[in-house]
């Protein structure tokens, strides 16, 4: 993460809130990690609808996570409730996603929220269809990363494997890349999606650098042909090292940009979430310092 974010991130161990996987890192001779890793919210979304986001919160960073980013479901909650919550699990909230339709209306709850980040997640599926569509959002993401800045944020966008189709000699990401300013709109970089699009996740972190700032880990299933329709021809997920995607090399060219944050992500997941995200957790910890 960014330093202006490495305070929270040094939360009292010894607190009522300490569980086991924070215990553990009182003891003699247990190494911190230095590379904080986050959970996208979304991934344990069947639990939020059901159960206290709370324990949900806190379950989470007994697995070791240090950071969530947030999603729509979750601002049910006013700001500085959600922000109590995940403060009081050990946690921090460096980025958040918010729709694009509304999106603007959400500008001073982000920044209640004490977010670094508002990530713009899906254009709607009406600007799919035609190139036009993403020269529409592009316009959109230029204003939108203008007030986010004044507000002392940054803005962002997600992808997913529709912006990879061609239209003509050009793709709706390289459109997006093209005409949004490099100094108010940024890239989350879904290494999963990118990679059920015929892309290397590797390559495209070399090749557009800064303009990516964080990295959604998520694994993919071999054997399936690529697609650029988000339909069910596209759901491969699986666990971060379970899957056909170079972990290290990615992490490596990762590095070597300086992306802020890594958050695990599992659109589906076969079971219980925890159990998937925990299993994204031990692995990437083996790879990651």
């Amino acid at each position: 993460m960014g330093g202006v974010m490495v305070t929270r991130r040094n939360f009292l161990l010894s607190s009522a809130v300490a569980l086991p996987a924070l215990a553990m890192q009182n003891k003699p001779g247990f190494a911190t990690p230095k590379q904080p890793l986050g959970v996208q919210l979304y991934t344990v979304r069947s639990l939020i609808e059901k159960d206290p986001l709370p324990g949900i919160l806190k379950q989470i960073r007994a697995i070791g996570y240090q950071e969530v980013e947030a999603f729509p479901t979750v601002y049910k909650h006013p700001a500085k409730e959600l922000r109590q919550m995940i403060d009081d699990a050990g946690l921090s909230v460096p980025s958040g996603h918010f729709d694009y339709e509304g999106f603007e209306t959400k500008l001073d709850y982000a920044k209640q929220l004490g977010l670094n980040w508002m990530v713009c997640p899906m254009l709607p599926k009406s600007q799919w269809a035609t190139i036009d569509g993403f020269h529409t959002a592009a316009k959109q993401f230029n204003a939108w990363g203008k007030q986010v800045a004044d507000l002392g944020m940054r803005f962002a966008f997600h992808n997913h494997d529709y912006e990879f189709k061609p239209y003509g000699d050009k793709t709706g990401y390289q459109v997006l890349l093209d005409e949004t300013d490099p100094h108010l709109v940024f890239f989350e970089m879904d290494c999963y999606w990118v990679t059920q699009a015929g892309k290397d996740p590797v390559e495209m972190l070399r090749s557009l650098g800064h303009r990516v700032r964080m990295i959604h880990l998520k694994d993919r299933k071999p054997g399936f042909p690529p697609s650029n329709d988000m339909g069910p021809s596209s759901s491969h997920f699986t666990e971060v090292g379970h899957g056909s995607i170079n972990w290290k090399a990615v992490l490596n060219a990762a590095r070597s940009i300086g992306i802020e944050y890594y958050f695990v992500e599992q659109d589906q997941t076969p079971g219980n979430p925890l159990d998937s995200i925990r299993s994204s957790y031990q692995y990437l910890r083996t790879i990651m310092p």
